[in-house]
């Protein structure tokens, strides 16, 4: 017979290198210490770390999906559908993260808010430059929307540069068109520099696609792109939300017209005719 296998004895992990000459490899890359110093609160009081802490990470996740949309973008441009189709994919998971971020904020009293509301003076999420590049991705584009940083030249200059370039969803038409479909040339030759308008013959073209393979490669990039939309909405639905609960119908800060103006905005459907074609398919 032949002698039973003893069991081994699990060794003990060995112990991380814990000695280095400067800051940590860990430190060196993410940051940290910088970014967990970039907390200053102008109040006292305690719930305005929260609204602090929750805003700079929108901020940190409009930075990614700036990235994810722009990496898509260019994968359009090049004719590489599946590479954009996977950024946007990616792009979905970071906007369930972002509209997560509204859950510290959503349930704030107005006499909590009131409490550091002060403090913000005329600061407002509207001055956001890296949401502005999210929106102009997205085609609602307006030069008037770089004059709030005229003051920041680098910022400025982005943002300008961001005003003159394709949107992700020109990128998608301009496909549709190299693909054989009757894109209009009154859109392809449209100036990019505006907010983009819905267009009759833009959705037939969404309503052929629809109606035909849906494992097409552009059947798969359109859902991927209502995927995008639909959490673009959520967003400015939360938003809408979480404001009206805080401050009621008073004026937002910065000089908008508040719950009004996001009221406006929750309105409006990110790549119309993706949303409207669904109706004659």
């Amino acid at each position: 017979m032949s002698q039973q296998a003893q069991p081994q004895e699990a060794s003990e992990p060995e112990t991380p290198h814990l000695d280095f000459a400067g800051t940590t490899p860990y430190e060196d890359y993410v940051k940290a210490d910088v970014l967990t110093h970039l907390q200053h609160t102008l109040s006292d009081d305690p719930g305005e770390m929260v609204f602090l802490v929750t805003t700079q990470v929108m901020e940190l996740w409009f930075t990614v999906i700036v990235h994810e949309w722009e990496t898509a973008a260019k994968a359009l441009r090049q004719d590489r559908v599946p590479v954009a189709i996977d950024a946007l994919k990616r792009s979905v998971r970071e906007l369930d993260a972002l509209n997560a971020s509204w859950r510290p904020l959503g349930q704030l009293t107005p006499a909590q808010f009131n409490s550091y509301r002060s403090s913000l003076g005329e600061g407002s999420g509207f001055q956001s430059a890296m949401y502005r590049r999210m929106e102009f991705l997205l085609g609602d584009k307006s030069a008037s929307m770089l004059v709030p940083h005229r003051g920041a030249p680098r910022v400025h200059a982005e943002l300008e540069k961001a005003l003159h370039e394709p949107s992700l969803y020109d990128e998608v038409l301009r496909l549709l068109a190299r693909r054989g479909h009757a894109i209009p040339s009154a859109v392809l030759e449209r100036d990019i520099t505006r907010r983009y308008e819905p267009s009759a013959e833009v959705e037939a073209v969404w309503t052929a696609v629809y109606a035909g393979d849906e494992g097409d490669e552009i059947a798969r990039l359109g859902e991927a792109l209502t995927d995008v939309a639909e959490l673009v909405w959520r967003w400015r639905n939360d938003h809408l939300v979480a404001t009206r609960r805080a401050m009621g119908a008073k004026a937002g800060t910065g000089g908008s017209a508040g719950v009004a103006w996001l009221e406006k905005r929750a309105q409006k459907n990110v790549f119309p005719e993706l949303w409207t074609a669904r109706s004659h398919v």
